[in-house]
């Protein structure tokens, strides 16, 4: 599984606890930034992996801003992006399971780093089901 993650200067912290539990679990990934504490544009974040996720160089990816609202819908915008903000390991779960989320998205300063690391586990370990979520999870495409 090859993972991209950013985030902003509010996620900046919790992204870099995420990435101790990527390393731990031996999870090879790209941490495209933010690299400190300056302020920077979250969109130019979630465009990045929203981008890399859907051209395919990456299984997964995950955003942190201070909420976790922004980077989710910015990614979205991307046809092709499932972006998920979770906040607890069952919607995380969830997500994967019945929505082929392709991105997760986590705040910084709404979830503490022992809670996101088991929404962030639970991402990477549940698989899509498939089956009757195939039909909506086409769905969500819309051409207007």
């Amino acid at each position: 599984m090859r993972l991209i993650i950013g985030s902003d200067h509010g996620g900046l912290q919790l992204k870099l606890e995420l990435r101790r539990l990527l390393d731990e679990r031996d999870v090879e990934y790209l941490d495209i930034g933010c690299h400190d504490a300056t302020s920077v544009d979250y969109p130019d974040y979630a465009h990045q992996v929203a981008a890399a996720v859907v051209e395919g160089g990456f299984d997964l990816g995950v955003l942190v801003c201070g909420t976790g609202q922004g980077m989710a819908m910015a990614a979205n915008r991307h046809p092709g992006v499932r972006a998920a903000l979770c906040t607890d390991v069952f919607s995380a779960r969830m997500a994967r399971a019945h929505n082929d989320a392709n991105v997760l998205c986590l705040g910084g300063r709404v979830v503490g780093p022992g809670l996101a690391g088991a929404v962030l586990e639970a991402f990477l370990d549940t698989g899509f089901e498939g089956g009757r979520h195939v039909a909506r999870v086409s769905s969500i495409e819309l051409e207007c």
